[in-house]
């Protein structure tokens, strides 16, 4: 281990950085625990601790580490910054804490909107979207206030208004590429096309011919179902060589051509971006192209067995702890912008930071879990999207509650940012709240239902509380509509 007594603060800050960007946060953990035993008086060292802290998850180290740092430091606003960011992440209140890093820093826009959330957070929901509508209104092109502003907006349920905030915006500035683009990807992420559709006709009177504008004008006729003009622009699009490097737009001509009824040119078309660095979008679709086709290659990717596995982390008895704590971080009163959620509400932030004792006793359990499956894989299998390779270490891309009620479900989805992704159901309804099975059963297999294409499930899992099912990110997943009743759940994904 290298000697912090033989470094300076910056030396030992910078090699601090690079042992978490080396994703080696335990060795920045111990190099600055032991740095600010001999140097207990340097403000960034405390900081950088926080910082490692926080990068596995000890948000309550973080907070102590980040109130020594600011003590030390009052009029840093990064510091203050930190220790409001890391404490409404920890579930704390932080508005206030935020209030003060906006003293500091009164011209940091990423404050304003950690304030939003904080707001958010502190069931303030009037006050969080009438602050923003005001920054927005003193910087009406900050593209993250506005896209802030009418996720908020739509949880309250503002619906087609969440987007006023934009649309403002362009009175004032009609001819500003940026806003139009954020309003277009604000419609497209709630799959509200058709609006997104007539404001590409307004786009392009204010823009002209905008290449931006191209790959959301096939987007849209794809998903609209006009057959041959989506044809023609996926066809302009790809092409031009760039195109083809953009899992994201492969992935939206594979929707295309499936929903065309044309799997052998959609399975053409996803095999060429097999070797993409964002290529997890594309593999859920081969595996139906492939399974339209009977090609049993489909069967490695969601068929094998192997790759779904249920374990038990609580017994039932152990649950009314932490069910009682995550129905007091349910607030939202509708489903988030762009997730699978219907009928229900979704935590926001990483669940996992919490410093709650029931959430900390369930990362630890969720986290021998996850070591379990992995070492249960067996062998690596080079080319497989799960099986090529094993995360060395248990990081969590993200980590969030769910609660439906009523007739709530999850939509048929993917998580094309995590390498394993899991449901733990901790509460169910009654069979008679619920309803006769399957309702409730967690299925894999069956794409999104717009692509209109009758493919029944390769599996279904009854859910039952206390037990999580771990399954690969790249796999199609969601719920059978419950009945009625209360069905929450924990879910996750762990990094490639």
């Amino acid at each position: 281990m290298t000697n912090p007594s033989a470094l300076s603060v910056d030396e030992l800050a910078r090699l601090s950085v690079q042992m978490r960007e080396a994703d080696n946060p335990e060795g920045a953990q111990a190099l600055l625990t032991e740095a600010v035993r001999h140097q207990p008086d340097e403000a960034v060292l405390w900081h950088c601790l926080a910082l490692a802290h926080r990068s596995v998850l000890d948000n309550a180290a973080a907070i102590t580490a980040l109130r020594r740092a600011s003590h030390l430091a009052p009029r840093d606003g990064k510091i203050a910054h930190a220790l409001a960011h890391v404490s409404l992440e920890a579930g704390l209140p932080a508005v206030d804490l935020f209030d003060r890093a906006l003293a500091l820093r009164p011209d940091d826009e990423s404050i304003v909107t950690g304030r939003a959330a904080a707001q958010f957070a502190a069931g303030e929901y009037n006050a969080a979207i009438d602050d923003l509508e005001s920054a927005c209104r003193m910087s009406p092109v900050w593209l993250e206030g506005h896209q802030l502003l009418a996720d908020l907006k739509r949880q309250c349920g503002y619906g087609a208004a969440s987007t006023a905030s934009y649309r403002e915006a362009l009175g004032a500035h009609p001819h500003s590429k940026p806003l139009w683009l954020g309003l277009l990807d604000s419609n497209l992420r709630i799959e509200n096309y058709e609006i997104a559709q007539a404001d590409l006709r307004s786009a392009d009177a204010a823009l002209g011919q905008v290449d931006e504008l191209e790959p959301i004008r096939a987007i849209c006729a794809s998903e609209l179902n006009d057959q041959a003009s989506a044809d023609a622009l996926f066809a302009a699009l790809f092409s031009q060589p760039r195109y083809l490097q953009s899992g994201d737009l492969l992935s939206r001509g594979a929707r295309h051509l499936l929903r065309a009824n044309r799997a052998e040119a959609a399975a053409t078309l996803l095999e060429t971006g097999l070797a993409l660095p964002d290529a997890s979008k594309l593999w859920p679709y081969l595996a139906t192209a492939w399974r339209l086709l009977d090609d049993p290659r489909w069967r490695a990717l969601e068929g094998d067995e192997r790759l779904i596995t249920r374990i038990q982390v609580y017994r039932q008895d152990e649950l009314p702890e932490l069910i009682q704590c995550l129905r007091a971080i349910h607030k939202a009163a509708h489903e988030p912008p762009g997730q699978s959620v219907r009928h229900g509400s979704q935590t926001d932030g990483p669940l996992f930071g919490r410093i709650e004792k029931p959430i900390a006793d369930l990362r630890r359990r969720i986290a021998s879990a996850v070591e379990a499956y992995i070492e249960g894989l067996g062998a690596i299998e080079p080319g497989h999207p799960t099986l090529g390779h094993r995360p060395r270490r248990v990081r969590f891309a993200g980590s969030w509650s769910v609660r439906l009620t009523g007739d709530g479900y999850h939509s048929n989805h993917v998580h094309p940012q995590g390498w394993l992704s899991s449901a733990l159901c901790i509460a169910m309804p009654d069979v008679g709240e619920c309803g006769r099975a399957p309702a409730g059963y967690l299925q894999f297999g069956v794409p999104p239902a717009e692509l209109g294409i009758v493919l029944g499930p390769t599996r279904l899992v009854a859910p039952e509380p206390g037990w999580l099912t771990l399954f690969p990110s790249t796999m199609w997943h969601g719920t059978l509509p419950i009945a009625g009743g209360e069905r929450m759940s924990v879910a996750f994904d762990v990094k490639p």
